[in-house]
């Protein structure tokens, strides 16, 4: 049985004005006035694999690999720290395609744009096949960035 607020008079779950002194009760299961609210400390906010899933997303999914690999929960969990790693190195990828192979492509006249378009095709469906990848549990190694990602992961 709770007690009131201001006076310590008992009271009902379900009542919102103490019988003794009339002072409003705080709604069931929050704290009377002058006490705050506990921290709430949720242990996952997202699971492991949602991390290695965030890390592919394009465009934006270096910034959650960057903070999967700055954070200490991540920091011996392997699987993960390899997701993050090819997840940067895919952004990098993109990276060198957009900063590098898109301004001599653009000076080429002729089918060349279409390669262009066809390698940024590629690196948005490798990002997506790997989403799904990691959403299965499955620890899929792409050519060369899997590699290095491993051997990313396992320095500490």
């Amino acid at each position: 049985m709770p007690f009131c607020s201001h006076c310590g008079a008992g009271v009902q779950d379900h009542d919102r004005f103490c019988a003794q002194c009339a002072a409003p009760q705080p709604p069931a299961g929050f704290p009377p006035p002058g006490r705050t609210v506990p921290p709430r400390h949720d242990s996952e906010p997202f699971s492991p694999r949602t991390a290695a899933i965030l890390s592919y997303v394009p465009v934006i999914g270096w910034i959650a690999a960057v903070i999967v690999l700055a954070s200490r929960r991540y920091r011996d969990n392997h699987v993960v720290r390899f997701h993050a790693f090819q997840g940067l190195y895919l952004f990098a990828l993109h990276l060198l395609l957009e900063w590098a192979i898109r301004p001599i492509f653009q000076n080429i006249p002729g089918p060349m744009v279409g390669v262009y378009a066809m390698m940024q095709a590629v690196i948005f469906g490798v990002s997506i096949f790997m989403m799904v990848k990691t959403s299965q549990g499955e620890k899929f190694m792409l050519p060369f960035l899997g590699e290095l990602a491993e051997r990313s992961a396992l320095e500490q």
